[in-house]
This record gives structure tokens, C-alpha cells and sequence, in this order.
């Protein structure tokens, strides 16, 4: 297991689209965290996206004390569709290229190789978690000088936990692309199926529920993203008025949290399943 793990983690350091995905995500994180609320900030009264919400407030939103509101506030859709992106592109590549059986042939078993790949995954969405934080950290650091705004910082233990929760989310989602890639044996489908759902359907499904269907908010309450973004927004300071897009209070963050965590076993007990059952060619 160890062997594999370091040549899945060489594997996925050495592939461009790793690189292209969490630079997408960094890049979305600053947009939405702090080069718009920024720009509202700056152009005041100018800005009729800001008109009735005061400065002070909108600055409030970019210093320190708000860091894992802006680094986490977008796991739950945008980042977690890359996430889902990287899980598939991970599995199901070695499917599209041929190469799993070749790995096979060295001597790991298919339990074993699986695990390293989700092992890797878990790692590099680690990284992530903590590449996006440091980011927004800067940039919170920066505006709080350059606007005698206020320095403080959360408390060591909400930046833990943020930071955990944030992990959580997107690792649910890799782990439902690389569920979908083994089912499917390539790429390009789990991609489309999982990012659809994620940017359309499951947000169409609540809020039919939510309006026409008020008897089925038990299942809407159940879906992924919606727990995904109650976690997230159990761990943040955010306010149901500010939150970003995929961020409730649907459930509570216990439930959310229990619920992300069976999410995370179905989809891995899924995939290992599905490989060590079928052909894989």
C-alpha cells in the first residue's frame, strides 16, 4: 500500500490537470472572496450591487476574522464540481489509457490499488483545502493593512475546524466522481453526469421540493449538496443573507456531517466493490 501511495501521489504531482484544477479553484476562491466584494468596496455608492449594504460591512467581509467564510463559502458547488472532476480523472484515466491492468500485473491486488488512489486523493484535497486557505489568508492580510482594518484572526480552533469541514465536503465529492468513473470506465461521462447534477439538477430538485413539493423535504434534505453546504455553513459566521450559492442551513451540522462521512463510505465501498467484482478491461 505504501509503494503504491507514493506512486499515485509522484503521479498525480507530475499530471498538468491536478495543477489546472486547483488553480482554477484558487483562482474562483480570490474572484468571489475578495476581488469583487473588493470592488463594491471601493466603488461605494457607484456600485448598485452594493446599494443599502454599509462599506464598513462589506470590508468586514475580506479581513482576517472572515478568512474561512471566503476560503470554504464555495466548496459545497463550485469547488466540489472540480473536485469531483480531479476523483474521476484520477479513476477512471486508467481505464481511458489502459493502464490499470499494467499495474495490476506488477503484484498490488485491486483493494490495494484502489486505496492508494483514494489515499493520494484525500492528500491532495488536503492540499488544496490548505493552498486556498493560505491565498485568501494573504489577501484578507493585505486589504485589513491597506484599510486599517482589523487583524484579528479566528480562534485556532475554528480554523480547524473550518478547515476539516471544508476537506470533508470536497472529499465527498472526489470520492462520488472516482465512484462514478469505476462504474462507468472512462472519463468524459462521470464528468458530465456529476458536474450536472452539481450545477443544476440537485439545485432544481430542492427548490421544486422546496415550492412545490414541501412533502419531500426529507429527500431534499438528504442530497449531498444539500448537506454539503449546511455543513459549511454550520462552520462558518455567515449569514443566511450572505451566504454564496449551495450554502444553507438545511439541516443541522451534526446531521450534515454524519451524512457526508456515509456518503464518503457508500461511494468508497461502491468503487472497491465494482473493481473487485468486474472485468476491468
Amino acid at each position: 500500500m505504501l509503494g503504491s501511495y507514493r506512486a499515485e501521489l509522484l503521479k498525480l504531482r507530475k499530471r498538468s490537470a491536478v495543477w489546472v484544477l486547483f488553480g482554477a479553484g484558487l483562482v474562483l476562491s480570490l474572484i468571489f472572496g475578495y476581488l469583487l466584494p473588493y470592488l463594491g468596496y471601493a466603488t461605494g455608492d457607484d456600485n448598485p450591487q452594493t446599494d443599502g449594504v454599509p462599506r464598513a460591512e462589506i470590508l468586514r467581509g475580506m479581513l482576517p476574522e472572515r478568512v474561512i467564510d471566503n476560503t470554504i463559502g464555495g466548496y459545497p458547488i463550485f469547488a466540489g464540481a472540480l473536485a469531483l472532476v480531479l476523483g474521476a480523472i484520477v479513476i477512471g484515466g486508467e481505464y481511458t489509457w489502459g493502464t490499470l491492468k499494467t499495474v495490476l500485473t506488477q503484484r498490488p491486488g485491486r483493494g490495494t490499488i484502489l486505496g492508494a488512489q483514494f489515499l493520494a486523493l484525500a492528500t491532495t484535497v488536503a492540499l488544496w483545502v490548505v493552498g486556498i486557505f493560505a491565498a485568501c489568508a494573504l489577501c484578507s492580510v493585505g486589504i485589513a493593512a491597506a484599510e486599517n482594518g482589523s487583524t484579528a484572526w479566528p480562534s485556532i480552533g475554528n480554523l480547524l475546524q473550518g478547515l476539516a469541514g471544508g476537506w470533508l465536503v470536497l472529499m465527498m465529492w472526489c470520492l462520488a466522481g472516482a465512484a462514478l468513473a469505476v462504474a462507468f470506465r472512462n472519463v468524459a461521462l462521470p464528468i458530465g453526469l456529476g458536474v450536472v447534477w452539481i450545477l443544476g439538477i440537485e439545485t432544481l430538485l430542492a427548490g421544486v421540493v422546496s415550492s412545490l413539493l414541501p412533502g419531500l423535504k426529507w429527500l431534499a434534505n438528504a442530497l449531498p449538496g444539500s448537506n454539503a453546504g449546511s455543513l459549511v455553513f454550520t462552520v462558518t459566521d455567515m449569514a443566511s443573507s450572505d451566504a454564496p450559492p449551495g450554502v444553507r442551513d438545511a439541516v443541522s451540522g451534526g446531521r450534515a456531517l454524519l451524512t457526508l462521512i456515509g456518503y464518503c463510505a457508500v461511494f468508497t465501498a461502491l468503487a472497491v466493490w465494482t473493481t473487485r467484482r468486474r472485468d476491468i478491461t
